[in-house]
């Protein structure tokens, strides 16, 4: 497929879908594609084997002062509130500010679902801080049609500072053939987090099917556990359940020709199922009480968890991080396994949800220094910040990462594997349809709409962007 330069804004974020259908369906031996400039005839490059090959070492660039008496302000938000995260941004803000100190950083750490709120009223205001987080995909790209955000093509390709990274982390931040993030934080999996102690005290083992899961489910019941530690309270976090119910059941195609418009529906009988599985889940007693009303920074799922009061939580491998840092001990009695096949399913067991390089940070528009806010970002990611990363339980997205930590190897491990790595359906979508999506998710928890009801809001959602003009 020739990529045309020339294609609209619109039309550059359905080619990132369609590079993302590419991207699911990559043999197993590659399971990430490159950014959306790549063409299809060209060979995947495997995330994990891009991990071990060894690029020269990248310090941030020397130091370079504005004009004395011209102070250089930079404002940087950031959703890195929890376990060492805060810590880690002030050690590099604070090597950067040492280095440059004409410049003068607004370092503003945010709770992640107050940050989504506040970030959309700054930018439609035209007050968007310089350096701002985003995960990629649909939200992303409302930014770049909107010029919010400047083109970091230039900064990327100097002196090669993009063969740093992962290939595949540049899928969710480019459009039209120019990258507008830079991978930063994290190489994250959804995978079921549990505690080994309570497993062991039941005679339980990390069930291999969906069958065995509903099994687990019933024995933690019976013994006054919740299976599951949920706050579903943002929403986000119960829509993992219904992406790999989807998943397990068809493959990741069935998702992507559904947003790409390209043959699928999301009143496909696959998310109708997918919902029904969900509510068989909620049915069965495997989450704790409340779940629905529980807010996810706030901590309450590893509060359960620590307390022994629920056995798993289904969270993103950033979870991990968290607790080792916030309960080292409790650490040390933490697994955690890939979502079980359906043995009536036609996905691919080995395929997980979850993203290579998010956190990503772009500079805004309005950003009056941006060469110095590439700068900072660019500390934020030099091997001194990938070295504590490593440390505090992360995967930076770099190809010179290497680990002796087992956890992080068998992360590295399950990507290597992986036929299709799914982006995170709530960061995939066009904004509106990820929030009826997170909505209908909720609702399917909350048994208050049926699979079929909830098939048919999103697909109506999808059907209305689409029609939209470009």
């Amino acid at each position: 497929m020739k990529i045309n330069n020339r294609i609209s804004m619109r039309g550059a974020w359905k080619m990132m879908a369609l590079t993302l259908i590419a991207l699911t369906v990559a043999a197993c031996s590659a399971p990430l594609t490159q950014a959306p400039t790549a063409a299809p005839s060209q060979a995947p490059t495997s995330a994990a084997a891009q991990a071990t090959q060894a690029p020269a070492a990248t310090q941030p660039p020397a130091a370079t002062q504005a004009p004395a008496g011209q102070p250089v302000d930079i404002s940087f938000w950031h959703i890195q509130t929890n376990g060492s995260g805060p810590q880690l941004i002030e050690q590099a803000v604070e090597r950067f500010k040492a280095d440059n100190p004409n410049v003068n950083v607004e370092n503003v750490p945010l709770t992640n679902d107050a940050y989504k709120t506040k970030i959309k009223v700054a930018a439609g205001a035209g007050n968007a801080p310089c350096i701002f987080p985003t995960w990629g995909g649909g939200p992303l790209y409302e930014y770049v049609k909107s010029n919010q955000v400047i083109d970091l093509t230039p900064y990327m390709t100097k002196d090669n500072y993009k063969d740093r990274f992962l290939d595949a982390a540049f899928t969710p931040i480019t459009f039209d053939g120019k990258i507008y993030g830079v991978p930063v934080e994290n190489t994250s999996l959804a995978l079921i987090h549990y505690n080994k102690a309570l497993f062991e005290k039941y005679n339980l083992t990390p069930p291999q099917t969906y069958d065995d899961l509903l099994k687990v489910v019933q024995i933690l019941k019976e013994n006054d556990v919740a299976p599951f530690a949920l706050a579903n309270k943002p929403k986000w976090p119960g829509s993992m359940f219904f992406m790999y119910l989807v998943d397990r059941l068809a493959g990741p195609e069935v998702f992507a020709k559904a947003a790409t418009r390209t043959g699928g529906s999301f009143e496909d009988p696959v998310f109708i199922e997918a919902g029904k599985r969900l509510q068989e889940l909620v049915e069965a007693g495997a989450f704790q009480e409340g779940y629905n009303g529980l807010d996810y920074d706030a901590g309450g799922t590893r509060a359960l968890l620590y307390s022994g009061k629920a056995a798993m939580e289904l969270m993103g491998t950033w979870e991990a991080s968290i607790i080792k840092t916030e309960n080292p001990e409790f650490y040390k009695n933490l697994g955690f396994f890939p979502f079980p096949a359906l043995t009536d399913g036609k996905g691919d067991p080995k395929d997980i949800v979850g993203t290579v390089g998010d956190n990503f940070y772009s500079i805004s528009a309005t950003c009056k220094n941006p060469d110095e806010a590439f700068k900072l970002i660019q500390y934020l990611i030099d091997d001194t910040s990938v070295a504590a990363r490593a440390k505090d339980g992360r995967i930076p997205p770099v190809k010179s990462f290497k680990t002796d930590d087992p956890e992080l190897q068998q992360i590295l491990q399950l990507i290597q594997q992986a036929p299709s790595v799914q982006l995170w359906y709530d960061q995939y979508l066009p904004p509106a349809v990820g929030e009826v999506h997170k909505d209908t998710s909720q609702a399917l928890f909350g048994l208050t709409m049926t699979p079929e009801e909830a098939a048919k809001q999103l697909e109506q959602a999808m059907a209305d962007y689409a029609k939209q003009p470009q």
